[in-house]
């Protein structure tokens, strides 16, 4: 097939923090070096969601007077509570207690959607050219087997595969450095991350579910600038997660949930437990006569420098989520991505310059203060797996008492995917119903994500064996897809007596849960035809 070619220096694949601050920077250092972003969403941002209480240190670094620059970054954390959860009653912890890596009193409550459009705009003003819509949906190489570019999506192919009367074959860019910068399980990086081995000698990565919703409250349950964390209830001592609280500007309250996606028992249904939680009277008063006005939900990525790929290879970068410096215990990865960007635009400039090898790039890295914060975060999730109460309190010798430096390194020892134990040996779990005031069916909340996809495209939720969810982890794991998609792509049916499963694509929130939980490995994401997905406002 013939196909339209564009040449650049640099090809950035994913317009979220690490790749834009990757752009700017690159226009930075040198304004002549050539520089194109990739983003899958309709527009940069539509597929952002995070917390966000963002730490401004990368940010400071790469464009210091971003104060002066109308930045949406305006709401200052002003006040913090840390409370324990049991059904009807909570504690609350002093905040003075509180490991120094999670206390906010410097930082900010944002939108990160917004925030990633601001820096388009800046990157734009640059020179960079920034192309919406435009998935990368396979990687180019050269006969050597270096990284070559990559192709956007085709546009116009029905659910066969066969050409509509639309039908666009998708570009070829070519680059001299091409920055996978997807977020948390590109479906690129994924395929990069095996294809070179860059996870040898690594622990498996980890993963959570991110849920949130944006409610707006009357004016006596909001206190601008709070942010509050809590663990427990509803979740057992087994299984790692905890929720969010933050009181944005203009009566709006950021409120989240993440669940570890290493959770053991099949009937639970991460949804339903963000539901849950917010029934409980600390929650629930604060909602009192408010109203939600969104939700979204995302994959984050868990597991530390122990599962940190090896973040190069011939003629590419890896860089943000994609690799996985998210700073778990800190619940924040933004700046540590952004900081990961700036450095992988410094490793550029001097590669195309002085043809220094893209492998300092993980020099660079390693003597930063990105990686710092990574190796001294690095025991806190997987004391986890001892369970709630020992994970805390492990994690306030290390973090408060030794600051992350104790002579040792804990492992991951099991893939998220490896940690489901057959449903017939674990308790059901009985959720009640939505009230439709403080909690919500899948359906209604997928609504309010703007989400869309061309009806007649092929499928972007791929089954490596169709007959294996009904023959195999029905019977099993009594297919827990239905449970753990937060949007309801999945389902069982019954056809004429017997089970079928149903894949609902239309409905994908681009989550990637799926694709990591999944316990045979059996679905895999990809990438549908451009602008498709959730279109996310102020998330």
């Amino acid at each position: 097939m013939t196909r339209e070619v564009m040449e650049y220096d640099v090809v950035i694949v994913g317009g979220g923090p690490s790749g834009l601050a990757t752009a700017i920077k690159l226009k930075q250092l040198n304004s002549e070096i050539n520089v194109c972003v990739l983003e899958k969403g309709a527009e940069i941002g539509s597929h952002i969601l995070s917390g966000n209480v963002f730490e401004t240190r990368a940010l400071d670094e790469l464009i210091p007077n971003w104060k002066e620059l109308n930045s949406p970054i305006k709401t200052k954390v002003t006040k913090e509570k840390f409370l324990f959860l049991g059904k009807t009653k909570s504690i609350s912890w002093p905040t003075w207690l509180l490991p120094k890596v999670q206390q906010n009193h410097k930082n900010y409550i944002i939108s990160l959607a917004n925030l990633c459009r601001w820096l388009a705009e800046k990157a734009e003003t640059l020179g960079v050219e920034i192309f919406p819509g435009f998935p990368a949906s396979d990687i180019l190489y050269h006969e050597d087997g270096s990284v070559r570019g990559v192709i956007t999506q085709d546009m116009g192919l029905d659910k066969n595969g066969e050409k509509k009367d639309s039908y666009e074959p998708g570009m070829e860019l070519h680059a001299k450095v091409t920055v996978f910068a997807e977020g948390c399980r590109g479906h690129l990086g994924k395929n990069l991350i095996k294809k070179f081995d860059l996870s040898k000698g690594k622990n498996p990565q980890q993963y959570g579910i991110g849920f949130k919703e944006i409610w707006k409250v009357d004016e006596k349950n909001h206190e601008e600038g709070l942010v509050m964390h809590t663990a427990g209830w509803p979740l057992d001592n087994n299984t790692y997660g905890g929720s969010f609280v933050y009181h944005a500007e203009n009566k709006e309250v950021y409120l989240g949930y993440v669940i570890g996606l290493d959770y053991q028992n099949p009937h639970l249904s991460p949804f339903d437990e963000f539901q849950r939680f917010k029934t409980h009277p600390a929650i629930s008063k604060m909602l009192n006569g408010g109203k939600r006005i969104s939700y979204g939900a995302r994959a984050l990525i868990e597991g530390g420098i122990q599962s940190l790929p090896k973040m190069y290879m011939p003629g590419a970068l890896l860089i943000g989520c994609d690799a996985g410096t998210l700073n778990m215990p800190k619940i924040k990865g933004s700046h540590t991505a952004m900081k990961s960007g700036l450095i992988a635009a410094e490793t550029i400039v001097e590669h195309l310059k002085d043809k220094k090898d893209l492998s300092i790039y993980e020099q660079k890295f390693n003597k930063s203060w990105a990686y710092e914060e990574l190796h001294a975060a690095r025991n806190v999730k997987p004391s986890f797996s001892w369970g709630l109460i020992l994970g805390i309190i492990f994690t306030g010798i290390d973090q408060i008492l030794f600051r992350g430096k104790l002579p040792f390194t804990l492992k991951h020892k099991h893939a998220d995917h490896e940690t489901l134990k057959p449903a017939n040996k674990m308790p059901v779990i009985e959720y009640p119903k939505p009230d439709n005031i403080l909690t919500f069916d899948k359906t209604s909340s997928v609504y309010l994500t703007g989400t869309n996809h061309e009806d007649n495209q092929p499928v972007h939720l791929q089954l490596k064996d169709k007959e294996l969810p009904i023959k195999y982890t029905l019977e099993k794991y009594d297919e827990p897809a239905q449970r753990y998609c937060p949007a309801g792509v999945y389902e069982v049916q019954n056809e004429n007596g017997s089970p079928k499963f149903v894949i609902n694509a239309q409905n994908c929130i681009h989550c990637k849960t799926c694709d990591i939980k999944e316990p045979s490995q059996n679905i895999t994401w990809v990438t549908p035809e451009g602008s498709g997905g959730p279109r996310y406002g102020n998330m």
